[in-house]
């Protein structure tokens, strides 16, 4: 079915249009008719299936033409990069239309975002912590809200922003529309249901918690101290466009993006801790090619849009199951090929278990032909599963062959060389040049 024959205003058809979209995907052609009959919705579906076009079209049909009295539609993201990605989403959707939209997020200064409302807007995607400063200033009203969007649900629950939202949400008035929508359905979800919305349509598009049939999954086991290493050894082995390396903490991806710059890798980093025009420098970079590989917490498994990911890495095994769900989602998007990989240590066996249990497979463990691993063999993660050396899981794009000239093996580089140094781990730092002594933290 044609967007035009979904009931939207020629206007946002053409709108559609000018991005690319031909026909809708299948989220959007169940939630585009629902938004416009005025009716609460629940809609979750895997990231990447067009679920910010799935509620930015009908609720840019709904406004009509621009008024300056105040924001009629308020978008609540539980980061500054969705905000600014869904903002970006409504602007270009609406290009033919007068309508305007304000992106309210922290890491920049207040004064631009005040004089913006001032002017008035129609639309305001906001972060709960710097909408909550305006409406505590008294510089923002929500009394003429008529739609109320709560995205990526699931990710501002394991943030802890089920309060916020609850106050933002009761200052809203109680004749709204509101829509929730979420890449997973957690049972604390339902908590939000509860107090937000009135008697709403659900869509599920795919069940849940599953995984994209485009992406292939594996398991590298190695010992901590062996990690970078064999991250180096995989990414000289991989067939790469762009890779975006997962790790547990701040501290953690500060570390490996250092030490792979050290090898000469073009590296970008994004984590809670930088500036908001490092973390939109970072990912500009990333898009851009420039950097071919974004080292990342989980703030970029959520909802960003890369375009071309050919790889995910997850350096630490992440111990949310649902994170690594969504962390794999960054690659094999809109029917491209990609490769998930996990480097796993035998203490990660429980957490490697979860995420199988979830998306209800067993992920294969690969031994690297040719990396040099303390005793000879990787230790396998679980003992119960058999490792399979030099296996080329479906179209695995990793190199199969014998060790090729140059290859990494456990002393790939003197700045990571010896146990005694860390074994090459990032996670063991020094005060000093690489190749001085290195201590655990």
């Amino acid at each position: 079915m044609p967007f035009a024959k979904l009931g939207l205003f020629s206007s946002l058809v053409r709108g559609a249009q000018a991005l690319g979209y031909t026909e809708p995907t299948p989220i959007q052609a169940r939630a585009i008719p629902v938004v416009l009959s005025g009716r609460d919705l629940i809609a979750s579906a895997q990231t990447g299936t067009g679920k910010t076009a799935a509620f930015a079209l009908p609720v840019l049909n709904r406004l009509g033409p621009h008024r300056a009295a105040g924001p009629r539609v308020l978008v609540l993201e539980p980061t500054r990069e969705l905000a600014a990605q869904v903002a970006a989403a409504f602007a270009d959707l609406g290009r033919f239309t007068d309508l305007k939209t304000l992106v309210l997020h922290g890491g920049v200064s207040l004064g631009p975002q005040r004089n913006a409302l001032r002017a008035g807007t129609d639309i305001v995607v906001a972060t709960t912590g710097r909408l909550r400063e305006f409406i505590d200033a008294k510089r923002v009203r929500l009394d003429l809200i008529e739609v109320l969007i709560l995205d990526e649900v699931d990710r501002m629950l394991d943030l802890g922003f089920i309060d916020d939202v609850k106050t933002i949400t009761a200052l809203c008035p109680p004749q709204r529309q509101t829509l929730l929508f979420s890449a997973t359905v957690p049972q604390k979800l339902e908590e939000i249901a509860r107090f937000a919305l009135r008697d709403p349509e659900r869509i599920e598009i795919s069940p849940r918690q599953t995984v994209t049939a485009t992406v292939t999954h594996a398991i590298h086991p190695v010992s901590e101290t062996q990690k970078f290493d064999l991250l180096l050894a995989l990414l000289k082995r991989a067939e790469f466009k762009s890779v975006i390396v997962f790790a547990r903490t701040k501290i953690g991806t500060d570390r490996i993006a250092h030490c792979l710059r050290l090898q000469n890798h073009s590296v970008a980093v994004l984590h809670a801790d930088r500036s908001q025009s490092q973390r939109a420098a970072a990912l500009a970079g990333f898009k851009s090619g420039r950097q071919g590989i974004l080292v990342a917490t989980d703030i970029a498994a959520r909802g960003i849009d890369i375009a071309g990911v050919s790889h995910v890495i997850n350096y630490d095994v992440p111990r949310n199951p649902e994170d690594y769900v969504h962390r794999i989602g960054r690659t094999g998007r809109a029917e491209e090929t990609g490769d998930a990989l996990m480097l796993a240590t035998p203490e990660e066996a429980g957490a490697v278990r979860a995420i199988e249990k979830l998306i209800g497979e067993k992920i294969p463990q690969l031994a690297l032909d040719g990396f040099a691993y303390d005793g000879g063999q990787p230790p396998l993660v679980d003992p119960s599963k058999p490792s399979t050396s030099t296996h080329r899981p479906g179209r695995q794009r990793l190199g199969a062959g014998g060790k090729q000239k140059g290859e990494p093996g456990r002393n790939q580089s003197r700045a990571f060389s010896g146990p005694a140094h860390g074994g090459g781990n990032p996670h063991y730092h020094s005060k000093g040049k690489p190749g001085a002594h290195w201590r655990r933290r």
